[in-house]
């Protein structure tokens, strides 16, 4: 009886020993096996028809090991160096970028505890983003754009306190903008647009490595935050925010602004133009009734892209346009704008000025017949005004207001 049972010991034994040979994973493994069983649960996670020849995820052979492999094999993949030779490898990065992937992210993930970057963007991943992410404290790059993710942004996104890129842009999350997410004091990249989002910016001055902020594209109402002095990029375009402007103006490296339909009101003031990084503004589509042009003296000025089209502005177009010696495109359509077209206008169309829109106002006067000549390669509009335009100039085609319309405005009558 003894012997029978020492031969079944033996018999497992070896069969133990075999299986473990034959399964690279587990024999001298140079990776993690818990790791390993993260990468397979992610592949398993994801329809196999979506993965094509040459995506990377194709080339996760898991007969081999994703740390020792070289070549072809386990691509998107990298891995911390051991520090002797007793130590595994651990998986420090996933970039599956553009692979169109279809399937749900595997809450496995949360076990990659030495991910430093995360990178599927361009895919088509659904579903929620999972909590466990939390877990992954060294991460300092979450990019999970241009998918189909939904539900919200979990609040615990806060404990990520290495992240320095989170771009979550072009899904359908919902919900509030996570407060926890001021916590992320690293942070240099805050993409959340195109998505969902309801509710006010939390006050993000305490980022004060942030440079760029996009939360384009969402349901955002309330007024304009507390910004961190760094920022250089701030896009929030296509939202519901009210209320007026005047936080920009402490944002001295603000490069390009883009406030574009939305609701703010009030003046677009001077403290916006005297800012001396500032290239491009977008403020179209509010509620401004007043537009403020400092003369600028200073030849360093940056401003080269003007946009206030679509807004209540009234008055005398500004003349201090002319003191910005970069400024190419300028859009002041679709305003209140009355009186003539100043004559220190034209010798900038032609030569500095390449896209200049002044349709649907109540401008009035004649256009120089010369400027028939000069035009060529001007983009833009005079039309639906109340001008007199010589024949054959292109951008008075569309034609001009009725005269009843002109007439009424001058008498305090009309509009738009």
């Amino acid at each position: 009886m003894a012997r029978s049972i020492q031969l079944i010991f033996f018999f497992f034994l070896y069969t133990g020993f075999i299986f473990t040979l034959s399964n690279p994973n587990f024999v001298n493994a140079k990776t993690l096996p818990s790791d390993i069983q993260v990468l397979e649960a992610i592949k398993n996670s994801i329809d196999p028809v979506s993965i094509s020849s040459d995506s990377f995820l194709s080339s996760w052979n898991f007969n081999l090991d994703p740390c020792e492999t070289t070549g072809t094999s386990f691509l998107g993949i990298l891995c911390t160096i051991p520090l002797d030779t007793n130590s595994t490898s651990r998986i420090m990065e996933i970039d599956l970028e553009g692979d169109e992937l279809e399937g749900f992210l595997n809450p496995a993930i949360g076990k990659l505890t030495e991910l430093v970057s995360l990178n599927l963007g361009r895919n088509k991943f659904r579903g929620p983003v999972p909590a466990a992410i939390t877990n992954l404290r060294k991460l300092t790059r979450l990019q999970l754009y241009e998918n189909f993710f939904s539900g919200s942004l979990f609040n615990g996104i806060g404990v990520l306190r290495k992240l320095e890129v989170l771009d979550v842009s072009n899904n359908r999350l919902s919900g509030s903008i996570p407060s926890s997410i001021t916590s992320l004091r690293s942070l240099t990249q805050l993409d959340l647009s195109n998505n969902e989002f309801t509710g006010k910016i939390p006050q993000l001055n305490g980022l004060w490595q942030l440079t760029s902020f996009d939360v384009s594209n969402n349901q955002i109402y309330g007024s304009l935050p507390q910004f961190p002095l760094k920022i250089r990029t701030l896009l929030l375009s296509h939202n519901l925010l009210s209320g007026h402007i005047s936080p920009v103006n402490k944002l001295r490296r603000l490069s390009i602004l883009d406030l574009s339909d939305n609701r703010f009101s009030g003046a677009i003031n001077n403290g916006l133009f005297m800012l001396p990084d500032i290239s491009q503004v977008n403020v179209s589509v509010n509620r401004f009734t007043a537009l403020e042009v400092v003369e600028f003296t200073d030849k360093g000025t940056e401003l080269h892209s003007l946009d206030v089209h679509g807004n209540r502005l009234r008055g005398h177009l500004p003349l201090n346009l002319i003191t910005y010696p970069n400024l190419t495109e300028i859009n002041l359509g679709h305003n209140l704008f009355s009186g003539q077209i100043p004559s220190e206008y034209w010798p900038r169309l032609g030569t500095s000025w390449r896209n200049f829109n002044l349709e649907y106002n109540y401008l009035e006067g004649t256009v120089p017949r010369e400027l028939n000549r000069t035009l060529e390669g001007v983009r833009g509009s005079f039309a639906h005004n109340c001008l007199t335009c010589p024949n054959g100039l292109q951008l008075c085609h569309g034609g001009q207001r009725p005269a009843s319309e002109c007439v009424g405005r001058r008498k305090g009558g009309g509009g738009l």
